[in-house]
């Protein structure tokens, strides 16, 4: 559905002539984008999922492989049973450990799921009467991810009874041990792939370990620690441990933190998940969330009666990301678990502050990228592109490479793995990649055939983490690069956005924006509705120096206008005043100002028509 008329090719044209000095990476669309539609799933469609749903919803939902109406009730007893392998031996040691007062310790994650996580974990033993619960969390630029030796060796330090891993632990092989030896005992809860040996913990509760029979397998690190916690309350309860005065807790009081945590990590929403999402927004929405999560959502400039699943991605996600990137996320755990709203809109605002910061700093590499990519002459009439890109700079930040890497791979649709220092000779390296190479996979496959380039490794399907000798960095870029070629064909690297289809003029109206924007929760493998079509250009310009604002017309007599907005584009290409009519890929949305709502098209491409 791409445009290939005169003005098309020639803007694609130029595109290429000033390819040098044009920033490879910034967010503009200088590589041609194929827009595809979905089709209708094969099962029928004469029967609605539910009587009073719209048919466009209908439709959408069915689009998204909904296919049952009780899929789309996101009510708490719709979530899946806690099947969970590990799941009986895991509570039965966390309830002795409560009834004894022993000594706990939450070991988690430096993002925003194990800070969600372990959040979640502390504040919920603590409610259930356990007195002596405290978090460890490894700063990722001393001890790196996970349980370590090293890190067992601070968290003895601290004498605990029993080590809770959250997040992480399901690769802590040398972690669980080097705990065992110390007399700790050790429960993994975990949603990351296993490798070919599993930790000697005395349980693991992980869905993804081999043998588990609970049904999703997408649950972020946070919803596993929830069910756990759940199955915690329940044991406690049979075995009359709040009958002696100890009150028992609503577990629901943490579903803000599921929400929030499920967001930020970018797991698939299947339904299990959009359960949990929806019921942590509507807590929010409520103004009934901790005062942590209200309290960052005011200084990204977010209202809460407005949230959408997006928010807490764009919003908080970033800003407590940030403190585990730059310098230690304890403090985003601290103002997650916070009480007060005087300290934890103190400390949303360092949060805020650490994430300009990062964004300085991100902005920083990604001109030296831009510059790298640029020295190897990308322009594809000279040189190819690797279709696997590995990129090292002895100088840049390790916390903030995994974005780097991201902004890479947005731009270029290709994997992109982004390498900065470790110390003591070594490179880490962050992994983004992209639909049909799973990047935990491929590792594996050069790990197979090439064993001595990778110290070590572990992810997921889209993102993932390693180590390795600075030496073998060329080497492992060719073997990384070879691995990918097996794995792709060329059409994969064609950057594809998914359509709805078109809407007529009368459905872009205010109500329907409305009702899209509450259908969700939308996110990964659920996305919220991208519809594509003609326009005629009434009227462009930039705003905030990279964004195009246009008014549109819906119908060939001009009667019908619409705002529109495209975000980073690039003022070299627009505004265009030779372009009379547009072909965009657009997101219905509400925009509100001073109190007046209208609908808004949100631009995700755009291009001469």
């Amino acid at each position: 559905l791409c445009a290939k008329d005169r003005v098309g090719r020639i803007s694609r044209r130029r595109i290429r002539r000033n390819q040098s000095r044009i920033p490879l990476i910034s967010p503009t669309d200088l590589m041609q984008k194929t827009i595809l539609r979905r089709t209708p799933p094969e099962h029928s469609l004469e029967t609605p999922l539910a009587g009073d749903l719209p048919p466009l919803l209908d439709r959408l939902y069915r689009l998204r492989g909904v296919s049952r109406s009780e899929e789309l009730s996101h009510k708490l007893q719709h979530l899946h049973k806690p099947t969970f392998k590990g799941l009986p031996e895991a509570v039965a040691l966390l309830a002795d450990a409560v009834e004894a007062q022993a000594n706990v310790l939450v070991v988690g994650d430096f993002d925003a799921d194990g800070a969600t996580s372990s959040a979640l974990a502390v504040m919920a033993l603590q409610a259930m009467g356990l007195s002596s619960v405290d978090f460890l969390v490894p700063n990722r630029f001393e001890y790196g991810y996970g349980l370590t030796p090293e890190i067992v060796d601070v968290a003895a330090a601290m004498a605990p009874d029993v080590i809770v891993t959250v997040d992480n632990g399901i690769s802590s092989v040398e972690g669980v041990r080097a705990a065992q030896e110390h007399g700790i005992a050790v429960v993994v809860t975990d949603h990351h792939l296993p490798g070919d040996e599993l930790p000697s913990a005395e349980a693991i509760v992980n869905p993804n370990q081999p043998g588990c029979p609970f049904p999703s397998k997408n649950l972020a690190g946070v919803g596993v620690i929830f069910y756990v916690m759940n199955a915690l309350r329940a044991e406690l309860r049979q075995r009359g441990w709040f009958a002696q005065g100890q009150p028992e807790p609503n577990m629901a009081n943490f579903l803000d933190l599921v929400a929030l945590g499920t967001v930020a990590d970018v797991v698939p929403l299947d339904h299990n998940n959009r359960i949990l999402v929806s019921q942590g927004l509507q807590r929010i929405r409520a103004g009934v969330a901790r005062p942590g999560i209200i309290a960052l959502l005011d200084v990204a400039g977010r209202q809460m009666h407005r949230l959408v699943a997006s928010d807490l991605g764009f919003a908080i996600g970033p800003r407590l990301n940030a403190a585990g990137r730059l310098d230690d996320i304890s403090v985003g755990i601290q103002c997650l678990m916070c009480d007060s709203d005087e300290l934890a809109r103190e400390m949303a605002l360092t949060l805020d502050e650490l994430n300009r910061d990062r964004k300085a700093i991100e902005s920083g590499m990604q001109k030296e990228a831009v510059a790298m990519l640029n020295r190897l002459q990308l322009d594809e009439e000279n040189q190819a592109l690797p279709w696997g890109l590995c990129l090292y700079d002895g100088n840049w930040h390790q916390g903030v490479i995994g974005i780097l890497a991201s902004r890479i791979k947005d731009r270029l649709h290709r994997p992109v793995i982004v390498f900065a220092d470790a110390g003591e000779g070594e490179i880490k390296g962050s992994a983004r990649s992209i639909a049909g190479l799973h990047i935990r996979d491929a590792l594996d496959a050069v790990a197979a055939r090439h064993p001595h380039l990778l110290n070590k490794f572990g992810g997921h399907a889209m993102a993932a983490g390693m180590t390795l000798s600075r030496d073998n960095f060329d080497a492992f870029q060719q073997a990384f690069d070879e691995e990918v070629k097996r794995q792709l064909q060329p059409e994969d690297l064609q950057p594809v956005l998914v359509s709805d289809g078109n809407l007529t003029p009368t459905e872009v109206n205010l109500e329907l924006a409305s009702l899209l924007r509450n259908a969700g929760p939308w996110g990964q493998h659920f996305p919220e509705p991208l519809f594509d079509g003609d326009f005629a250009l009434v009227q462009q310009r930039l705003v905030g120096e990279k964004h195009l604002k246009m008014t549109l017309a819906l119908d060939s007599q001009g009667q019908h206008l619409v705002d529109a907005i495209a975000f980073n584009i690039d003022p070299e290409l627009w505004p265009n005043p030779s372009v009379q009519r547009v072909h965009l890929a657009y997101r219905l949305d509400v925009n509100e100002f001073r109190g007046r709502q209208s609908v808004q098209l949100m631009v995700e491409y755009l291009e001469p028509a």
